[in-house]
């Protein structure tokens, strides 16, 4: 007889099962809305996903039907998540921070049934709700509360649904390519384009995210997700911890370095993940405290390049700071940046020199680099070009979209220009709608921005293409200055000298009270470039 192995499909309920059955009893720590912590396991997480699962079909809701969210990081929202997608559906993340037009854009595209909301976000659905014109179920993720109930007709409690089901729901048997969850972009133009993960892209991403050169996380790790559950499924952590069984703290909607900090010591954090913008206010929040992080070993930094200052700061501090790069489009971790055993001699000032760049790919993905004529170009970590990328867990065609979203072989252009060097090592050199082009030559907004993050007056840096009557374009910092700090346009510019080509320094420093951030904390330079596009014109005129 020939023989054979098993098959079973890759499942975002096998993730749940596993943490509910082997790691019942490691804790769930969620900061709720209110402000309370509230502490839960994995156990009890497993169970109330299937019931929920169970809630939601006696509603009505179809296998392949989207459950829309607009939720904070907590133990509830970590229960849809498994509970929506375990039951065939799909679970939709949306961006809370979005415009009220995008908003309605976007869950009507997706037809979402249901709407899962946290309270911060009960009075903006009051107001959209007569736009909308699929969902059929408004559901508050909490106790009942009758001045909520008043704000909605026909609102549901989650806390209810919950309590009202058994525990004898059993996950159904899903084809592994059925899809499981959808975010849509937000850095796009026009309307935002719809993602949909499929169950055995998100385990697949599960399993190559958490190799020792990836996450690396272990039963024995206690991780905060500070990074939005709406935006790319939070960077798969939650999947990741699940499947190991980790302690997880889900730090509710303040952000701000203090409270993380007060997390990171009480919970004993081991692995927090964020954008860089989070990690600057922790900084300042551990000079502010003087807390040392004792417990904290390492973060993962994506979302946005990593100022260079930032690495010695956390190695004061003894953690291992890991850069990683991904997209809404690659589920999102495309590289991560661990160092390779050839390394270990490096003097601790080379081994930082590499870390700065966005890394290595995971088994599961591969990168290449191309030319504006289609020409595969060489990875010698000198040569730019434009990055695309193809695997397990790459988007393929867009929600509702005609058409491929791929190169005619195959492969799914980033957006971003980049260089990649022999050992497969990338850097974002910067997004191609963002590079500077002056007189034929590019000139990086990313090198243009660590560098003044390094000046110890510059709190944030934002560099942007203005038009000029001669270069076509020129870089224009827009920077918001440290508190306290005494510093002038000379001064900053001055700062480049020695650093970069002469013909690179910025042509204008423009001072602001704060860069504008979207929802995941990355700077909107569209809006900097409505904003100061002009400026070199008008010098000029």
């Amino acid at each position: 007889m020939t023989g054979t192995m098993m098959h079973q499909p890759l499942t975002i309920s096998s993730l749940i099962t596993h943490a509910g059955r082997y790691h019942g009893g490691t804790e769930v720590v969620s900061v709720e809305t209110t402000g309370g912590v509230t502490r839960s396991t994995w156990g009890e997480i497993e169970a109330n996903a299937r019931k929920l699962a169970s809630a939601l079909e006696k509603l009505g809701v179809k296998p392949g039907e989207r459950c829309g969210t607009i939720a904070w990081n907590n133990r509830r929202h970590l229960e849809v998540y498994f509970g929506v997608a375990g039951a065939g559906m799909v679970c939709h993340t949306i961006n809370p921070r979005l415009f009220p037009e995008q908003l309605i854009y976007i869950i009507n595209h997706a037809e979402d049934q249901v709407l899962f909301l946290d309270k911060t976000f009960v009075p903006l659905a009051a107001k959209l709700s007569e736009h909308l014109k699929s969902v059929k179920h408004v559901i508050y993720m909490g106790p009942r509360d009758e001045e909520l109930a008043g704000m909605v007709d026909g609102l549901l409690f989650y806390d209810e649904l919950i309590a009202a089901e058994g525990n004898d729901y059993v996950w159904p048997d899903l084809d592994e390519t059925a899809p499981s969850s959808m975010c849509y972009t937000s850095g796009t133009t026009g309307h935002p384009k719809g993602v949909q993960y499929t169950h055995r892209s998100t385990v697949l991403h599960t399993l190559g995210g958490n190799q020792p050169d990836g996450m690396g996380l272990s039963a024995t790790d206690t991780i905060l997700a500070v990074v939005p559950m709406f935006h790319a499924n939070a960077w798969g952590v939650p999947y990741v911890a699940a499947s190991v069984g980790c302690k997880i703290v889900l730090p509710g909607p303040n952000l701000d370095g203090e409270s993380l900090v007060g997390l990171i010591d009480s919970e004993k954090v081991t692995m927090a993940l964020g954008v860089p913008t989070i990690w600057m206010g922790l900084l300042a929040a551990l000079e502010k405290t003087g807390s040392k992080i004792e417990s904290l070993e390492r973060t993962v930094v994506g979302g946005s390049a990593l100022p260079t200052v930032m690495i010695p700061a956390f190695a004061k501090y003894g953690v291992e700071l890991i850069h990683a790069w991904g997209m809404t489009e690659t589920s999102p971790l495309g590289t991560l940046n661990q160092l390779l055993q050839k390394h270990d001699d490096l003097s601790d000032a080379e081994k930082a020199a590499i870390r700065v760049g966005q890394g290595r790919v995971p088994y599961g993905v591969e990168l290449r680099l191309m030319d504006e004529q289609g020409k595969v170009l060489p990875e010698d970590g000198k040569t730019q070009g434009d990055l695309q990328i193809r695997g397990h867990w790459i988007v393929e065609s867009y929600f509702r979209a005609d058409g491929s979203a791929l190169t005619m072989d195959g492969w799914f252009d980033t957006g971003d220009v980049a260089t990649i060097d022999p050992d497969g090592y990338m850097i974002i050199r910067d997004r191609s709608k963002d590079i500077i082009k002056s007189g034929g030559e590019w000139i990086s907004t990313v090198e243009l921005e660590d560098i003044a993050m390094t000046h110890e007056g510059v709190a944030s840096a934002a560099a942007i293409a203005a038009k000029h009557p001669k270069w076509d374009e020129r870089p224009v910092l827009c920077v918001v200055k440290g508190a306290g700090a005494d510093l002038d346009e000379a001064a900053v510019l001055a700062f480049y000298t020695g650093k970069i080509a002469s013909w690179q320094v910025p042509d204008k420093v423009i001072f602001v009270d704060e860069l504008p951030l979207g929802a995941t904390g990355k700077v909107l330079k569209n809006k900097l470039r409505d904003m100061y596009g002009d400026v070199l014109l008008d010098d000029a005129s």
